[in-house]
């Protein structure tokens, strides 16, 4: 469905301007205008910085992704972003519409390591630690370890009366 109220950019501006203007016209986050022209400015470069934006379309657009990809080697997330500030230069800016299917080389998501352990886990991590007897993990000393605010372990303060 279109949108009845499309803000269309004073045509007498330079290209970057006109984006600029319509991400304030929609309320866009200061950082996010940015990113955008950043990410368009990248794009354009690409592609020699001779053909108007205009004049290229889903082959170029997804040349630059694939790019992205293959030589740059950045995050799914990445390209991702890349691909909302080309769009949105297409559909608000521009306004010609990215109807095509765009199948440019996806970045793959990696996989993380679980960052939860078992206490027994902890023990080893900590090769002098040993567990005791309830599971919980202890120092040297038989005092226990306890987590830290998610920034590691540590041993509990010695008794008042052992100073």
């Amino acid at each position: 469905m279109e949108n009845s109220k499309n803000f269309r950019p004073d045509p007498e501006l330079r290209l970057m301007d006109q984006v600029r203007q319509v991400l304030r016209y929609h309320h866009y986050a200061y950082r996010t205008e940015q990113t955008y022209c950043d990410w368009i400015m990248r794009y354009i470069r690409y592609h020699g910085r001779k053909t108007h934006p205009r004049e290229m379309g889903k082959k170029e657009i997804e040349a630059f992704l694939s790019h992205l990809t293959v030589q740059q080697k950045v995050a799914a997330s990445t390209q991702r972003q890349a691909l909302n500030a080309i769009v949105f230069l297409y559909k608000k800016v521009l306004d010609i519409p990215v109807d095509e299917k765009l199948e440019p080389v996806r970045a793959k998501r990696h996989r993380r390591p679980p960052v939860v352990m078992a206490q027994s886990e902890v023990a080893n991590v900590l090769g002098q630690g040993r567990s005791g007897v309830d599971g919980s993990c202890r120092c040297e000393d038989d005092r226990a370890l306890y987590p830290r605010n998610g920034k590691g372990y540590f041993c509990c303060p010695e008794p008042s009366g052992r100073a």
